[in-house]
């Protein structure tokens, strides 16, 4: 899972890579298993839209292996179009920080990064299902994975693609530790690691110390390219932690993906290539992709790219509820067309900083007073039972939307149905806070039973419309309980140091991918140690401190959770560990959006699917009319 900046049209992109996302220091990708802070939330509802999409999605083919001169490639099944033309698609706020996918720190990063570099896997974009990537095939045997290379697959500067590079990945950078190691963190089982083994140039193994159900899917972290990648892990951690970063020359990126950098410009624009050497074919046997280039605009806010895809300058957007309507008139009339792609997959919430630990310099992280507040479970719950979701759902996302509870999405196959949702009740929100002691003074203003006005700062990430508009609410409705909120939105990357670095922040609106089909995908973020384990952080030299009793109990389900290997088994702890989440609010979850994408008419080989998005098969897709 990871921290979601806003869920935009570079996750819909490369969903086929990763249901989740990377995290955010904290990233890996979708059905890899971590989630990430999100960096958008589009949404709509319309079922008029959504039956365009329903039509669209079953004539997707899945690309089969075909083997030509002893290469085993992947050839696309469907219609065979042009070569050339460019797609442009825009992501919010100041770019990436690294183009090193084993470093990611932030959703842009990982994005950014993964375009370059296929996994072992992907996930199937119609039936979730696992099918290979990078892999020819596969075998699982209880506990062991073996995996089959394609033979005669190349790097991107020509060097073969063979086992050597897969043990050296999973083996050298991530089993070691080197970069992010939040996917390493999330495969631990009863403290050990899994291992890997070459069995020759083409078959790996893998061995995990137990049948772990999550496993497969995580094999589709990207693969480097030991060559490459070999000398910075000889010069150690720290050398590794600056690797690749986006000063890099494009040609110095030896990539395995569909596309590869060409041009970095900060703050203004990434822009890729088609790699000659991909492995897909069409069914002439022309090597893909179609398109010649994808070019990201980096723009600065939600509005400014809703005029650049007005104007022309866009080809690809995710529309908030406000827009749909307009958008869907104006459809009648333009270029596009507008696709409902289903419920988001993430999850947006009010979070309150917990951690009642100190800093090297024995200062507290967190105001003692305000600690008191939050981890007061009345105060928690008052806030809940003040928030007006269904207003917000009417307000912000325009009709387009549900109220959510949980912590698991509306469309995932592990939702415990039995958590029910409630109205905005202040009176309960009252009734609440005197239980703890809490009372108003002449002037209507909160107070505790130290006398302490009740007062905190409230944040969210800057430029996203939505999560701005919905911490304007968020402040309304807590101060009509005489709290005094401090809205501050900043800068996504200054927010999330706050959040997982300085640990200097009240209360926060952020969102999480996530994915319907896997929940150890927030295990980076529910487990104690996790390194997105955000309403109560710990740094490195805090692992050893006591835990929550309820937070215990998380990592126990979790861990058993990840065990179990039929679905009823691991619903079963999935639905205990929601629970506690229902019941202890350490996120207070907010609504959970439909995303509508709209995309020029232009492109074809275009079939949305709600969980690979609009363009999951990128190298398929081409610009019609191009020669």
């Amino acid at each position: 899972m990871v921290i979601n900046k806003i869920i935009f049209h570079d996750k819909l992109l490369f969903m086929k890579r990763k249901i989740i996302g990377i995290l955010i220091v904290l990233c890996v990708a979708a059905l890899v298993g971590k989630a990430c802070i999100n960096r958008d939330i589009p949404e709509t509802d319309a079922p008029v839209l959504r039956k365009k999409a329903d039509v669209i999605l079953h004539d997707y083919k899945q690309p089969e292996n075909k083997t030509v001169n002893g290469i085993d490639y992947l050839q696309s099944q469907n219609t065979i179009g042009d070569f050339g033309g460019d797609m442009v698609l825009s992501t919010i706020g100041e770019g990436p920080k690294t183009f090193n996918p084993f470093n990611t720190k932030d959703n842009i990063s990982s994005q950014m990064s993964e375009i370059m570099y296929d996994g072992l896997v992907t996930t199937q974009p119609v039936t979730g299902e696992v099918i290979p990537k990078l892999a020819k095939g596969f075998e699982v045997n209880g506990n062991e994975y073996i995996i089959y290379l394609r033979k005669g697959i190349k790097w991107s500067d020509g060097k073969s693609i063979t086992a050597d590079d897969v043990v050296f990945t999973w083996k050298d950078i991530i089993l070691a530790g080197f970069g992010n190691t939040s996917i390493r963190d999330s495969i631990v089982v009863d403290g050990e690691l899994p291992t890997v083994h070459k069995i020759d140039d083409y078959t790996v193994k893998f061995i995990t110390p137990k049948p772990f159900a999550p496993f497969l899917r995580m094999l589709a972290t990207p693969i480097a390219p030991k060559h490459i990648f070999e000398p910075a892990v000889k010069k150690g951690k720290a050398y590794f932690d600056t690797f690749q970063s986006t000063n890099i020359k494009p040609e110095g990126l030896v990539t395995s993906g569909a596309f590869k950098l060409k041009e970095y410009v900060p703050a203004q624009r990434v822009v890729y290539e088609k790699n000659p050497n991909y492995y897909e074919i069409n069914k002439n046997g022309d090597k893909l992709p179609y398109l010649n280039k994808i070019i990201y605009l980096i723009v600065g806010d939600i509005n400014n790219e809703v005029l650049k895809f007005e104007g022309g300058e866009l080809d690809v957007i995710s529309l908030q509820g406000a827009n749909v309507a307009r958008f869907k008139e104006m459809e009648k009339h333009s270029d596009f067309t507008v696709y409902n792609i289903g419920p988001n997959t993430g999850t947006m919430y009010l979070s309150m900083n917990l951690n009642n630990r100190k800093d090297d310099n024995g200062k507290f992280y967190v105001d003692p007073k305000k600690q008191f507040w939050f981890s007061d479970l009345n105060f928690r719950k008052a806030c809940d039972y003040a928030i007006d979701r269904k207003n917000m759902v009417l307000n912000i996302a325009n009709g387009l939307a549900e109220p959510l509870f949980t912590p698991e999405s509306l469309n995932s196959i592990f939702l415990n149905k039995n958590l029910k949702p409630y109205d905005r009740d202040l009176e309960k929100s009252k009734e609440l806070l005197r239980k703890s002691g809490f009372y108003w003074d002449k002037k209507g203003h909160l107070r505790d039973k130290f006398n302490n006005h009740v007062e905190f700062n409230l944040y969210t990430n800057a430029g996203n419309t939505e999560r701005e508009a919905i911490g304007v609410m968020v402040k309304q409705d807590l101060e009509d309980l005489g709290m005094k909120v401090n809205f501050k939105p900043i800068e996504f990357n200054s927010l999330v140091n706050k959040l997982v670095s300085t640990l200097d922040w009240d209360m926060v609106i952020m969102g999480l991918t996530g994915s319907p089909l896997e929940p150890n995908g927030g295990k980076n973020v529910w487990m104690s140690n996790g390194t997105l384990h955000m309403f109560n952080q710990r740094l490195e030299k805090d692992m050893n401190s006591k835990r929550l009793p309820w937070e215990k109990r998380i990592d126990y389900l979790y861990e058993q959770g990840a065990l179990a290997i039929n679905f009823e088994d691991r619903k079963k702890y999935y639905d205990e560990y929601q629970e506690i989440v229902y019941e202890q609010k350490p996120f207070i979850y907010i609504y959970s959006p439909i995303i509508i994408v709209a995309i020029r008419n232009k492109f074809k080989n275009v079939f949305p699917t709600p969980l690979g998005g609009v363009t999951h098969n990128i190298e398929e897709i081409f610009e019609k009319g191009i020669n």
